[in-house]
């Protein structure tokens, strides 16, 4: 293995990933539900999730500007490369617009973000029906994309693993060394 990531931007990935498998399938199983007082407790975890990722990005924002990515293995082609970090941008990017559409939406619609029952979010923006079915769409649309990026990412980490046997996966998940 040439350069491994470190284990703070391994911690952060893995978290994340967790977080993001657990937030996804929720958003998607509450949505159709009928109003009810478990309707709303999955809204609050799904919020609660949507918070976390949003500080944890930025956390992981602050450590990638301190501590740069190994560079990719030389034998990848240029245009891999340049795709690589594409999806890397893509991610943070919507790793803050997802969460933010999230609780900008809550704002719009007039219920407020409380993180883990305890910390009152403000409001970002006025009630606005309008605006709330705007942006609920965008969190909806933000979220499938995040899901394709997602797939392309461990379908590309997965070849490198299995076809182009470089230290791509294992630098992420040292024990495959």
């Amino acid at each position: 293995m040439k350069t491994p990531y470190t284990s703070t931007a391994i911690a952060l990935h893995w978290l994340m990933a967790v977080l993001l498998f657990m937030t996804f399938p929720l958003g998607i199983y509450m949505h159709d539900l009928p109003l009810s007082p478990e309707k709303l407790k999955l809204y609050s975890y799904h919020k609660w999730i949507g918070v976390t990722i949003f500080l944890l990005a930025c956390l992981r924002m602050l450590w990638r500007l301190r501590h740069p990515t190994p560079p990719l293995p030389r034998s990848m082609p240029d245009w891999q490369q340049k795709l690589a970090k594409g999806i890397h941008h893509l991610f943070y990017l919507l790793l803050f617009l997802i969460p933010l559409s999230g609780w900008l939406m809550s704002s719009a619609l007039g219920v407020q973000t409380v993180w883990f029952g305890l910390i009152p979010l403000p409001d970002l923006v006025g009630e606005d029906a309008a605006l709330g079915e705007w942006l609920k769409a965008a969190h909806k649309a933000l979220n499938i994309l995040l899901l394709i990026g997602v797939i392309v990412h461990v379908a590309a980490a997965v070849k490198h693993h299995v076809v182009d046997r470089d230290d791509v996966l294992a630098r992420m998940l040292p024990f495959l060394k």
